[in-house]
């Protein structure tokens, strides 16, 4: 019987070998594999193989030149598909295990700092380590130091959202591993991003100029990793367009104008707005809030126009949606007045709250969002989604492209101009699979739910309030809106409350934080946790009168 020819393949194709080989790494591979596979030939080429027959021990030959690993296992690593099916069992239910008792852990850690050193070798391993071993050191080197957000016990800064349907996104994102800098790295990546975008922005009821279908076809949304992107990615876009204009109508270099520019944002804005600044190499102009903590209209307009008398040229406005002080809202309808008057690009950040407007009774609080030019919320805040995945959208995203686009011939490709290219739509040039936790939470809860879970926790941060203000030791220090609380022991000092905010956290069965209201001390209660209920918010609210009781009136006695 006459045997059929063997057909090779070139290496650097194989489908078994990385294409990124170098051609002459290539040859040195297949010269040393060619002893153990006789079907590898010495040109470099290689048959193609079926990888378990691969399957032998890595060598431990040393060599003066660099090579390769004597077999293509090494390549791969040690852990091959059952092995990895063991290895994800064993960790959904850790994962599962963790998340449903998490109530019964310590909500902060008593740990100092440098702690885990000691716990880990000095050096990585040189041979592969099992997997089981990998497991048990999770309890024992990591969640020592873990503070758990996720903790119905945790009161602290704002939620950070987290679902089972989001992890498993976060897991097919981690094996697909593509990077979407441009459309045709991942067509799919990118386009279920626009369409994600826009099934966020309908829920949202935002206008439809900030929608890739909307009517003009200029605008779309983008997922940043953070507002603080966002933010800084709307500051620069405004930057390029403010000295573009003037540039073209002056006739000047546009690097006359930049020492001349100037951004506004209130005094209750979240630091980031400040170091995006920073960053942009711009002037920052802090506008005082009224009594409700709110940036108004007349307010902004006056600095404007003193700034313009200055000879600075006013170009960028962050107006604020639920801040992070006390959750208070600038007028952003009189600010959008003023922007659109004076031709500045106001960009609107609704990290916390955004997520509140697909409750149709809180998009009062967004009343002219239409006049903004871009607005960011984050959907790992409150929807579900755990981080990182921040919304961002602006109206016309030629504005952004115009500031972000460097265009080398790699990154080119035939399709350009047909889809959007997201490299040019914000900081870093690669991204991940992130619209697939929107996808996946959004098609698993559905409108609705979302819905529930946040008046949910309208609900019970509304039952806490309830709660302070029964008890006549304490007062409630700005207006509960959404998810937050902020409240003081009256009839005390500034130490003194201080005193119990250090007090609380030391106790270790809640965790909360502090902030500062015209110029008072105030303690902060957020409801962040999708286990918290209202027994916990009870709890809470015991824990708390215990350490003012022991810490205050136990001395006093």
């Amino acid at each position: 019987m006459q045997t059929a020819p063997t057909t090779h393949t070139p290496l650097e194709s194989s489908n078994i070998l990385p294409a990124c080989l170098p051609v002459e790494l290539s040859s040195r591979l297949a010269a040393q594999l060619s002893p153990l596979f006789p079907s590898i030939l010495l040109t470099g080429h290689i048959s193609t193989l079926p990888l378990s027959s691969l399957r032998t021990p890595c060598s431990t030959t040393t060599h003066s030149d660099p090579v390769v690993s004597d077999n293509l296992a090494c390549i791969f690593g040690n852990m091959e598909a059952d092995e990895f099916r063991d290895f994800g069992e064993a960790m959904l239910k850790y994962i599962t295990d963790y998340l449903e008792n998490i109530r019964d852990r310590r909500v902060l850690p008593t740990v100092k700092p440098g702690y885990l050193r000691d716990l880990i070798p000095e050096e990585a391993p040189e041979d592969g380590e099992k997997w089981q071993d990998i497991m048990k050191d999770i309890e024992r080197v990591i969640m020592p130091g873990v503070t758990h957000w996720h903790s119905p016990h945790f009161h602290a800064y704002y939620p950070t959202a987290n679902s089972y349907p989001a992890i498993v996104a976060d897991m097919l994102s981690g094996a697909i591993a593509c990077i979407g800098f441009t459309w045709i790295a991942s067509p799919a990546c990118t386009e279920l991003e626009v369409v994600m975008m826009d099934w966020l922005g309908k829920l949202l009821d935002l206008p439809a100029k900030f929608l890739a279908s909307g009517s003009d076809g200029k605008g779309g949304g983008v997922i940043q990793g953070t507002a603080s992107e966002g933010t800084l990615v709307a500051l620069l876009s405004a930057r390029a367009r403010t000295v573009k204009a003037y540039a073209k109508t002056s006739g000047y270099d546009e690097s006359t104008f930049l020492g001349r520019l100037v951004a506004y944002t209130s005094d209750q804005s979240h630091s980031s707005v400040e170091r995006a600044s920073l960053l942009g190499g711009i002037k920052m102009r802090i506008v005082k809030t009224d009594g409700s903590l709110s940036m108004r209209g007349d307010v902004l307009k006056a600095t404007i126009l003193e700034d313009k008398a200055k000879g600075l040229i006013p170009f960028f406005v962050v107006a604020t949606l639920g801040t992070t002080n006390s959750c208070a809202f600038d007028n952003l309808d009189e600010i959008g007045d003023v922007c659109v008057e004076q031709k500045i690009w106001l960009h609107v950040d609704a990290a916390y709250a955004g997520s509140a407007f697909i409750c149709e009774e809180y998009r009062y609080l967004m009343t002219g969002v239409g006049k903004a030019d871009s607005f960011n919320f984050n959907p790992h805040k409150w929807l579900l989604v755990n981080f990182d995945c921040s919304a961002m959208w602006v109206a016309n995203a030629n504005e952004l492209v115009d500031a972000f686009n460097v265009d080398p011939l790699y990154l080119k490709h035939d399709m350009q101009g047909k889809a959007p290219d997201y490299r040019h739509w914000q900081i870093p040039l690669g991204r991940r699979f992130r619209s697939l936790k929107l996808w996946f939470v959004m098609r698993s809860y559905g409108s609705k739910k979302l819905q529930e879970h946040v008046r949910g926790q309208i609900a019970l941060s509304h039952e806490f309030k309830k709660l302070v203000m029964q008890d006549a030791r304490f007062e409630i220090s700005a207006p509960v809106v959404l998810g937050l609380v902020c409240f003081r022991m009256n009839n005390k000092s500034e130490e003194d409350n201080e005193k119990l905010l250090k007090s609380i956290n030391e106790r270790g069965k809640i965790h909360i934080v502090p902030s500062k209201l015209h110029g008072l001390y105030i303690l902060r209660f957020a409801v962040c946790s999708r286990f918290t209920t209202s027994k916990d918010v009870e709890f809470a609210w015991k824990e708390i009168q215990d350490a003012t009781t022991d810490l205050f009136e136990t001395k006093s006695t």
